[in-house]
């Protein structure tokens, strides 16, 4: 197990385990658990095969995705499966011409949504004002993304293969009408999940060091220009590795933000969410 830890902890900080995480009579439980090897094996997979899933894996991946923790047990948010080949190319363009999206058999679509709590309101006659509020909509968003991650770690602890995709909130309300999402309703993100082609295989990709994004106590900047630089290293090693071009990622992250265009159209997504149902005072 020792070895195996090692292996991925190195693939994904490319720096040797620590020491406090050395399989030892004290070493905390959690390094030999299976949940972790399965978290740290994650890669975004964009190459599947046609095959179809077993049956009963989406609902199983559901249940999973319900077991996650929700906010005051609102539970507001849904998730539509688009399974026919027609439907995921549908999305595919809607998405940025993504062609895994119509490659993978599953493609699900999480939804922020407050429909369902604003209907149960409106037949027990009562006021639904909490959920004009900006905090409803982030109640929405945060127990769907903690939905799909439970479901996410679910499938590919069993072998499957899965990539999110933002590029659903790049037409909003394009979306909402393919899917005739209800006033309160609208498409935080997809999710592909399929086997992987393994002729054309994802790997890890490594991440920052934890002394960039790891604070204890209070907030603390002062190591964070070296952890940026090493991961530029690290980053710049996996981007040769897989035969792209050079980059530093502090610079590519940069590039990202300077204008609104590496948003994609998602600069609108206020007015969007507005008119979907959300007023977000």
């Amino acid at each position: 197990m020792t070895d195996r830890l090692s292996s991925l902890w190195q693939q994904r900080y490319r720096s040797p385990l620590p020491a406090s995480l050395e399989t030892s009579q004290n070493a905390a439980p959690i390094c030999q658990s299976a949940v972790l090897d399965s978290l740290l094996s994650h890669r975004s997979v964009r190459a599947y095969r046609p095959d179809a899933l077993p049956e009963g894996t989406l609902e199983a991946a559901i249940a999973a995705a319900q077991s996650a923790a929700t906010s005051s047990n609102l539970q507001c948010w849904s998730v539509i499966a688009i399974e026919s080949s027609e439907r995921r190319e549908v999305f595919a363009r809607l998405c940025g011409n993504q062609a895994h999206i119509a490659a993978a058999p599953l493609f699900l679509v999480w939804l922020a949504d407050i429909s369902r709590l604003e209907r149960l309101a409106t037949q027990a006659g009562q006021p639904a004002e909490a959920l004009d509020y900006t905090e409803s909509f982030l109640i929405a968003a945060i127990d769907a993304a903690l939905a799909a991650q439970n479901a996410v770690a679910a499938l590919e602890a069993a072998g499957l293969g899965t990539v999110y995709i933002g590029g659903l909130r790049n037409h909003p309300l394009e979306v909402a009408k393919e899917l005739d999402l209800p006033k309160g309703c609208v498409g935080l993100f997809g999710l592909c999940v399929g086997y992987e082609d393994e002729t054309r295989p994802a790997s890890i990709k490594p991440r920052l060091p934890q002394r960039a994004v790891l604070h204890r106590d209070r907030y603390d900047t002062t190591q964070e220009a070296g952890a940026i630089a090493s991961f530029d290293a690290a980053d710049n090693a996996f981007q040769q590795e897989q035969s792209l071009p050079p980059r530093l990622w502090s610079e590519a992250m940069v590039k990202r933000i300077v204008s609104r265009e590496g948003l994609h159209g998602r600069d609108t997504l206020l007015a969007s969410l507005k008119a979907l149902g959300f007023p977000m005072k």
